[in-house]
C-alpha cells in the first residue's frame, strides 16, 4: 500500500450532536485541535455546542435540513476554517457520498475512504468480498431473480428457517424472518417496502437463520502506511429489534482460540476491503468452546457507540488514533503490543418507556445527576436542566462500568445505574437493571433473542419510578446542581469531566 504524506490539521469540525459530539469536542481539547461544532435549532443551546471553540448553524430541527444537509455541512467547514471533518455516528457517518464531498472541498475525512465506505456499504458486495478474502459467510444465496417468486425460491433452495434481508440494509430494516410452513411472499413484499422506503433500493438476499446466536464485534484499526490490527472482541448479543442495549469486552464465550481467530478474520476483512482508521467487523457466533462456528454479518465503517468498552480493557483512546491517522501517522501500536485486561460493560440509558413499548420521551431533565466512582465512566450529551426533544435518537446517555472481573463490573454497574437520577422523564433505567441482574446475563449464557423471550418481566412498571426514588435521596432543590453547567458559558462550564481516564495515543 502507499504511503500517504502526512496531512496536518488544526480545526475539527464535528458533523454530529449528543453524546459523540461532546466525546469527540473533548478528544480535540485533549489534542490540542479547536472543534467546531453544527446544531439544528432544536440544539441551540446543547451541551456540545457550549463546549466547543465555535459553532454554526446548519438549518432547522429537521435532520433533513441540519445534520443530513451534505452542502450544509460542507459550507459550514469553510466558513469556520475547518480543515477536517469527523462524522461521529449515526447521520452521515456511513454516507460514502459524504465522505467524497469531504475530501472533494479540501477537508479531511476522518474515517475510511468513500470507497470503502460504498464497498461495505451493500451487504451483497460485503458478502462477495469477504467470501474471497477467506472470512467465514453465513450460508445463503443472493438470486439473480428478485422477483417475489424468485426470492422465495431461493429461500427453498436454502431452507427454512431463513432470513430475508436487505443489500443496502441495516439496524433490522427491510429484515423478515420465514419460517418453515409459513407463506414467504407476504414477508418478501414487506422487506421490499421497507428497504426502499429506508435506503432507496429493494434488492433482496437469502440468509440461513442462525438461532439463538451470540452477536461479537471485533474493533479495528488500519493506518496509511498498510498496517492493520484488532483491538479484540465486543459482546454485542443484548439487544432489541436489533438495537444494542448492553456491550460488553471481553466476550464471556469467546476462548483464546476463538477470539484468536476471529481477529484473524477481522483483519483479513479489512484488508480485504482497503480499510484505514477506525471500524468494526461483526460477527455471529454458532455454539460455544473452541468449537464454535462464526460468520461474517456486517463491517461497520465507522466509531462504534460501544468504543469506550474496547477503550479501557485495551487501555487505548481510539478517537485520539483516528485523529493521528486520519493526519498520516503510523499506528502506534502492533498487534503484539495490544493487551486485553480487566472487563468493561456499557450500559445505553434511553429517554423512553419499556413499559409502554418503549415509547420514546420528551421533557426538561428536572433531575440529572450522573453517578461516580472508581471504575465508572459516563458518556452524555446533557445536563441538568436540559431539554429531551423528539427530533433525534432517544439516547441520553452510556454508563460504563470497569472492574478487574466480570462479576465485579457487573455489581459496578448496577450500584451506578440505581444511583443515576434522572427526574422529568422516564427513561430504561430500570429496564437495564433488570436485565443486567438477569441469570443468563449474570451466568454469560447470553444470545440475541433473550430479551425478546423474557419480554414480559424485563419491561414491567416500576412503581414509583426508580428515577424519581433515586432523586429523592438527594437532599438538593431540584434544579440546583449543575447550574454552572446549564448557564451557557463555554469550555468547561459543566463542571469535573471524570468521562474518561484515558489521555494521549498509547498507553
Amino acid at each position: 500500500m502507499a504511503t500517504e504524506p502526512a496531512r496536518r490539521f488544526s480545526r475539527v469540525l464535528v458533523a454530529n450532536r449528543g453524546e459523540i459530539a461532546v466525546r469527540l469536542i473533548r478528544g480535540c481539547r485533549e489534542a490540542g485541535l479547536e472543534s467546531v461544532a453544527v446544531y439544528s435549532d432544536a440544539d441551540q443551546r446543547a451541551l456540545h455546542v457550549r463546549l466547543a471553540d465555535h459553532s454554526q448553524r446548519l438549518g432547522p430541527a429537521a435532520p433533513s435540513e441540519s445534520y443530513l444537509n451534505i452542502d450544509g455541512i460542507i459550507a459550514a467547514a469553510h466558513r469556520s476554517g475547518a480543515q477536517a471533518v469527523h462524522p461521529g455516528y449515526g447521520f452521515l457517518s456511513e454516507r460514502a457520498a459524504f465522505a467524497r464531498a469531504v475530501e472533494s472541498a479540501g477537508l479531511i475525512f476522518i474515517g475510511p475512504p468513500a470507497d470503502v465506505i460504498e464497498r461495505m456499504g451493500s451487504k451483497i458486495g460485503a458478502r462477495e468480498l469477504m467470501a474471497g478474502a477467506g472470512v467465514p459467510i453465513v450460508p445463503g444465496e443472493t438470486p439473480a431473480d428478485q422477483s417475489d417468486s424468485g426470492i422465495a425460491a431461493a429461500a427453498l433452495r436454502l431452507g427454512y428457517p431463513v432470513l430475508i434481508k436487505a443489500s443496502a440494509g441495516g439496524g433490522g430494516k427491510g429484515m423478515r424472518t420465514v419460517q418453515a410452513g409459513e407463506d414467504p411472499r407476504p414477508l418478501i413484499q414487506g422487506a421490499r417496502r421497507e428497504a426502499l422506503a429506508a435506503f432507496g433500493d429493494g434488492t433482496l438476499y437469502v440468509e440461513r437463520l442462525i438461532e439463538r446466536p451470540r452477536h461479537v464485534e471485533i474493533q479495528i484499526f488500519g493506518d496509511h502506511h498498510g498496517q492493520i490490527v484488532h483491538l479484540f472482541e465486543r459482546e454485542c448479543s443484548l439487544q432489541r429489534r436489533h438495537q444494542k442495549i448492553i456491550e460488553e469486552s471481553p466476550s464471556p464465550a469467546l476462548t483464546p482460540d476463538l477470539r484468536a481467530r476471529m481477529g484473524a478474520a477481522a483483519v483479513s476483512a479489512a484488508r480485504a476491503a482497503g480499510y484505514r482508521n477506525a471500524g468494526t467487523v461483526e460477527f455471529l457466533v454458532e455454539g460455544t468452546g473452541d468449537g464454535a462456528r462464526f460468520y461474517f454479518l456486517e463491517m461497520n465503517t465507522r466509531l462504534q457507540v460501544e468504543h469506550a468498552v474496547t477503550e479501557l480493557v485495551a487501555d487505548i483512546d481510539l478517537v485520539q488514533a483516528q485523529f493521528r491517522v486520519a493526519a498520516g501517522e503510523r499506528l502506534a501500536w502492533t498487534e503484539q503490543q495490544l493487551i486485553q485486561r480487566g472487563h468493561a460493560i456499557e450500559c445505553r440509558v434511553y429517554a423512553e418507556d419499556p413499559a409502554e413499548a418503549f415509547l420514546p420521551q420528551a421533557g426538561r431533565l428536572l433531575v440529572y445527576r450522573e453517578p461516580a466512582g472508581p471504575g465508572i465512566r459516563v458518556d452524555s450529551g446533557v445536563v441538568e436542566g436540559d431539554e429531551i426533544g423528539v427530533n433525534y435518537d432517544p439516547l441520553i446517555a452510556k454508563l460504563i462500568a470497569f472492574a478487574e472481573t466480570r462479576d465485579a463490573a457487573l455489581a459496578r454497574a448496577a450500584a451506578a445505574l440505581r444511583s443515576f437520577a434522572i427526574l422529568g422523564i422516564r427513561t430504561n433505567v430500570p429496564f437495564v437493571l433488570r436485565l443486567l441482574e438477569h441469570p443468563d446475563v449474570a451466568s454469560g449464557a447470553v444470545h440475541t433473542g433473550l430479551i425478546a423471550a423474557h419480554h414480559a418481566t424485563l419491561t414491567a412498571a416500576v412503581s414509583p419510578p426508580l428515577e424519581a426514588v433515586a432523586a429523592a435521596g438527594l437532599g438538593q432543590p431540584v434544579g440546583t446542581a449543575n447550574a454552572a453547567a446549564a448557564s451557557g458559558d463555554r469550555a468547561g462550564s459543566a463542571g469535573p469531566d471524570p468521562w474518561n481516564t484515558l489521555r494521549g495515543w498509547g498507553r
